[in-house]
Order: structure tokens, then sequence, then C-alpha cells
């Protein structure tokens, strides 16, 4: 039951953390910017998509990469081209219109990965400092298996990428001192 508060208690604190991070600090938000011609933009995106989806401009044919030809033409064509990564919705963003919902779901993903830290943290005979310890090492595993590999294969920008790593470990070393304070803070 401890182990449930603890997660419970990690999951509120790492939803607010994020809630200051996005609203509060820039950490959220490094790296983005404010584009020109939105609805230009958006009606060209438009034009080349086929429903939603995530599209990478330029890009070739997956039954394509096995043609060392047009692998070759492709990459030779494309070497100076702008590159772009786009997640593409043609029925707009819902929150613009009401954030309820994916502040459920965010609560509910934060609580659910708090409670895994929990019993991770509750599986050993830490100590305080141990426990938060392993909880911001979780925050890094995280930033580090996500982020990172979209920085790298993806060229997501190096502060967004900064700015979201930094979201992760911070987050789950300030959520790592509530669950191990919930958890005891000595060792067993």
């Amino acid at each position: 039951m401890r182990t449930i508060m603890a997660g419970l208690v990690g999951g509120i604190v790492f939803f607010f953390w994020g809630a200051a991070a996005h609203m509060l600090l820039p950490i959220g938000t490094m790296g983005m910017k404010m584009p020109g011609e939105q609805q230009a933009t958006l009606a060209a995106i438009a034009a080349t998509t086929h429903g939603p989806g995530v599209y990478v401009y330029p890009s070739i044919a997956p039954e394509k990469w096995n043609d060392d030809a047009a692998v070759k033409a492709f990459n030779e064509a494309n070497k100076d081209s702008a590159y772009a990564f786009v997640v593409y919705q043609p029925g707009g963003n819902p929150a613009h219109a009401d954030m309820t919902p994916n502040l459920e779901k965010q609560l509910a993903s934060d609580l659910l990965s708090a409670l895994i830290v929990a019993f991770v943290l509750a599986l050993g005979t830490f100590g305080f400092a141990k426990r938060v310890f392993i909880a911001t090492a979780l925050g890094a595993f995280s930033a580090l298996t996500v982020s990172v590999p979209y920085w790298n294969w993806y060229l997501f920008p190096l502060d967004f990428t900064i700015g979201s790593v930094m979201e992760q470990v911070l987050g789950w070393m300030l959520a790592g001192i509530f669950i191990a304070l919930v958890l005891g803070r000595r060792q067993r």
C-alpha cells in the first residue's frame, strides 16, 4: 500500500513539474520557434499528405530502401535540400479548444510512470539518497532512449533535446524525492 501511495504522490509531483516546466519555465519550450505563413504552409502540407500521420520531407518510399541506385539518386538530389519532420493532423489539435482530455491523459501517464518508479524503488533496501538517485537515473534513461534518438535520427533541435532531457531528469529527481519520502528515509 505504501508503494502505491508513493507512486501516486510521485505522479502528481511529476505532473505539476511538467506544468511548471512548460508554463512557468522555458524548459518545456526550448527549441520551439513560431512559424510564419502558417495557413499557406498547412495548405501546402495538406496537398502532400494522405491523412493524419508523421511525414518526413524529403523521403524515399520504403520499397526503394534496398534499391542502391534509387537511394543514391535520392541522396544526391536531396543533399542540400531542406528537411522537415511533420506531425500532421488535418482535423486540427483538439487541445486548442479544450485541454482537459490531454491533461487527463498526461496525468494518467505520469501516475502510471511513477507507480513503476515507486515499485522499482521499493524492491531494494535503499536509503533515501539512493532512492532519489535511482529515480533520477530512470529519468535520464527515459530521456536517453527517446529524446536523444529523436535528435540523432530525426534532427530535433539540440536545444529542444536538452530541454526535454532536463524536463525528464529534473522531474524524476523531484518525484523521486517525494516517492522516497513516502517509502521511508531509512534503509531496511
